[in-house]
């Protein structure tokens, strides 16, 4: 689905990242990791065409319009019901009003907000809007979702709630997903494989692990998965090297 090879990003003369090499396959759900500054959503950028590579090649075995976005924040317009801003995607792409909204109410039900359709974003609690996100995102049909840390404000017990939702949804419709979290936890909860960035610039993958946890999954019960806790142990010492080696370059 996707493929980077010798990916270099940068906003200036030094590369922020360089030689990047992952892949996200059909129905795979990927996670990059890394230190604050090693390009984590500078990668994510790069695949959407917001942001131009120093080299390397992007390959997806998609059309633009099969790839959905979900950000740290909500990104829904105030000025817009529920309803209309998990329609406006549809609208944009040229599907009439009553069949957007439905599409819209459809997508609001399953994610639990069927009767908040009127309701505006400030009448709405943070996991509420997060739910209207995600159903602005799923109603599109995306193919791969890219995700930069979308859950990264919410309480412990929402944030797993809706991760869970979310991972049910993925797992249903076949999705290829590339997630950047700085959760060591929740990288492993969700994955398959994991992708390790070093500390930039010129960040590099610094390791690569495939995470052996069956589907479908559980996020609470994944923790208790025998190879839960060696996993976190090897995610932890790969920060915690880079930042050693980064420091010592000082």
């Amino acid at each position: 689905m996707l493929r980077v090879r010798n990916l270099s990003v940068g906003y200036g003369a030094e590369p922020v990242l360089e030689g990047i090499d992952l892949e996200v396959k059909t129905g795979e759900f990927a996670s990059l990791i890394g230190p604050s500054g090693s390009g984590k959503t500078s990668v994510l950028r790069a695949v959407t065409r917001l942001l131009q590579p120093l080299a390397g090649s992007i390959e997806l075995d998609l059309e633009p319009n099969d790839i959905g976005f979900l950000f740290q924040d909500d990104a829904l317009l105030p000025w817009r019901t529920a309803r209309q801003n998990v329609a406006l995607g549809l609208r944009i792409r040229g599907n009439a009003v009553k069949e957007a909204e439905n599409v819209a109410d459809h997508w609001l039900g399953r994610l639990g907000l069927g009767v908040f359709g009127d309701r505006y974003p400030r009448q709405l609690s943070g996991g509420q809007r997060k739910r209207v996100a995600i159903a602005q995102v799923l109603a599109l049909r995306p193919k791969l979702l890219l995700m930069d840390e979308p859950f990264a404000s919410l309480d412990a017990i929402v944030r797993t709630r809706i991760t869970q939702e979310l991972l049910a949804w993925v797992e249903q419709e076949h999705m290829a997903v590339l997630l950047v979290t700085h959760d060591l936890e929740e990288a492993i909860s969700v994955s398959d494989v994991v992708y390790v960035l070093s500390q930039g610039p010129r960040a590099g993958i610094r390791a690569r692990h495939e995470i052996p946890i069956p589907r479908p999954r559980n996020l609470l019960e994944t923790r208790r998965d025998p190879c839960f806790a060696p996993l976190l142990t090897t995610l932890w010492d790969d920060l915690s090297a880079a930042s050693v080696t980064d420091d010592s370059t000082q």
